[in-house]
C-alpha cells in the first residue's frame, strides 16, 4: 500500500499584493529545524514588478528575491517577514558593480547578482549553508514566455557591453545567455532569526559552471567520502544540458548528477568528477529529473534523495523518492528507486493560472518526530507543506529495486 501523504488545505504562502518584491510569486520554500527547539524556519523564493530599475523601453525587471518565515507548529501554520528581503541580489548593470566580496576576504565576480532563486538549507561538516540558483542579470516578466504568442524577456536586462566582452571570461559567456549558475553561502542561522539579513548570508562562491551548462536542484551531503582514494566533498546538481558530462548521452535530458571534489572551491572547475546519477526512464520523467532537497542520512551509509520529474507541458512537475547507498572507494549507488510519482498537483490551488504546466515542486524535507514534513512549491506561484509517516514511506520505497522494479513481497501485494 502506498504511505499517505496530507497535505494543508490552504496554501502556507503565497503572494502578497502590494509587496514589490513578493506582489507576484511566493514559491519553492527550503526548510530547517531549528537546533535548539521545535521551530521550523523557511526561505522562499519571491518576485514582484521591482520598478525602482525599470529601464526605459522595457517590461518591469523581475528580480528573485529570497524571503524568511517560520513555524511553531510543526509546518500548520507560518510567520513571514514581508518588510523586506532575506536575501536580495545586488542589481548591478555597470561592470564595477558585478562584484562581490566572498566569504574569504576576496572581491570575486557576483554571480548572484540579477536573481537568487529556489533555495536548499544544509549542514556541511555542522556548518549550515544554503545554494540558490542564481542568473546574472533579471529578466522581465519571464511566464511571459510560457503562453502563446510567447514573449521572450530573458535577455531584457542584460547590457550591451555582455555582449561585447571578453568572450572567453566565464562570467561573460553565462550573462551572455543568463542562465542560472549555483551559488553557495554561509548561513548563521541565529542571525536570520534576530532578522539581522545583511549579517545572515556570506557568499562563497559558485558550485556550478555557467559556461558549461544552465544548473540547478543543487546540494551537498553533510560529510566527505572516500572517492578514488580520496576524502571529499560530494554535491547533488542537474545540468541542463548533460552532454558535457560523463555518461550525458545516455542520460540524453536533464538528469541527476553527482560531482566529488577536494574542495568546495573545486566545485565549479575542472577539478570536479562528476558521475551520473539517475536520468529519465518512467513514462512520467521523459523530460528531466533533478534531486529536490538535500539528502537525509538513514544509517548503514544509505541516504534518502527525493526527486522531481516533468513528463511534459500538460503533466507537469511530479515527486518520488529513492534510496542510495555509499560504496567502498566510489560514488555512492541506486539501491531501490519508486517508479510510481508519489506526489503531484492536485489541490485547486496547485493548479497553474500564468504557467500551462502543473506543478507541485518540493525543495525541503525535515524528518520531526514520525513524520517527514517537506516544502513545496504549487503551481510556480504559492508554497504549500505535505507530510508523510517516515518510516512507511521508507518500508514502501525499499519495495522497488535500484530500477523501479517491484521485488518480493511488493510485487505480490501491489
Amino acid at each position: 500500500m502506498k504511505p499517505k501523504f496530507r497535505y494543508l488545505d490552504r496554501p502556507a504562502l503565497e503572494p502578497v499584493p502590494g509587496c514589490d518584491w513578493a506582489d507576484k510569486m511566493v514559491l519553492n520554500p527550503a526548510i530547517i529545524k531549528d537546533p535548539d527547539s521545535d521551530e521550523i524556519h523557511m526561505l522562499f523564493r519571491a518576485t514582484g514588478p521591482w520598478r525602482h530599475k525599470r529601464r526605459e523601453g522595457c517590461h518591469d525587471p523581475y528580480p528573485i528575491f529570497l524571503g524568511y518565515a517560520s513555524s511553531r507548529d510543526a509546518g500548520e501554520s507560518w510567520e513571514a517577514d514581508f518588510s523586506r528581503p532575506a536575501l536580495a541580489p545586488a542589481l548591478g548593470y555597470e561592470e564595477h558593480e558585478l562584484y562581490i566580496t566572498d566569504i574569504y576576504g576576496n572581491e570575486v565576480r557576483n554571480y548572484a547578482n540579477g536573481c537568487v532563486e529556489d533555495p536548499r538549507i544544509f549542514y556541511i561538516e555542522d556548518e549550515l549553508y544554503v545554494t540558490v540558483a542564481c542568473r546574472p542579470f533579471p529578466p522581465g516578466p519571464y511566464w511571459l514566455s510560457s503562453q502563446q504568442p510567447p514573449v521572450q524577456t530573458r535577455f531584457e536586462y542584460v547590457p550591451d557591453w555582455i555582449f561585447a566582452g571578453d568572450g572567453a571570461d566565464p562570467f561573460i559567456q553565462s550573462a551572455r545567455a543568463n542562465d542560472t549558475v549555483s551559488v553557495l553561502y554561509r548561513l548563521n542561522l541565529d542571525k536570520m532569526k534576530q532578522g539581522n539579513y545583511e549579517s545572515a548570508f556570506q557568499y562563497v562562491g559558485p558550485l556550478t559552471e555557467g559556461h558549461v551548462s544552465d544548473n540547478r536542484d543543487v546540494f551537498l551531503f553533510p560529510r566527505k567520502m572516500k572517492i578514488a582514494g580520496k576524502m571529499q566533498y560530494l554535491m547533488l546538481h542537474r545540468p541542463m544540458n548533460v552532454l558535457p558530462f560523463e555518461g550525458g548521452e545516455k542520460a540524453g535530458k536533464p538528469s541527476i548528477y553527482m560531482a566529488a571534489a577536494e574542495s568546495i572551491a573545486d566545485f565549479a572547475s575542472p577539478k570536479a568528477v562528476h558521475r551520473l546519477l539517475a536520468y529519465p526512464v518512467f513514462d512520467w520523467e521523459e523530460d528531466r529529473v533533478g534531486a529536490s532537497w538535500p539528502p537525509v542520512a538513514l544509517g548503514d551509509r544509505e541516504w534518502l534523495v527525493s526527486y522531481h520529474a516533468k513528463k511534459n507541458v500538460q503533466f507537469g512537475y511530479t515527486q518520488s523518492f529513492m534510496i542510495i547507498k555509499e560504496q567502498d572507494n566510489d560514488f555512492p549507488a541506486v539501491i531501490h528507486r519508486c517508479s510510481d510519482r508519489l506526489m503531484y498537483a492536485e489541490r485547486d490551488w496547485e493548479i497553474p493560472g500564468d504557467y500551462p504546466t502543473p506543478c507541485l515542486f518540493t525543495t525541503g524535507g525535515i524528518v520531526m518526530g514520525e513524520d517527514l514534513i517537506m516544502s513545496y512549491g504549487a503551481a510556480d506561484q504559492k508554497a504549500g507543506i505535505s507530510r508523510v509517516n517516515f518510516e512507511e514511506l521508507l518500508a514502501y520505497l525499499r519495495k522497488y529495486d535500484e530500477a523501479g522494479n517491484l521485488t518480493g513481497q511488493g510485487a505480490s501485494g501491489r
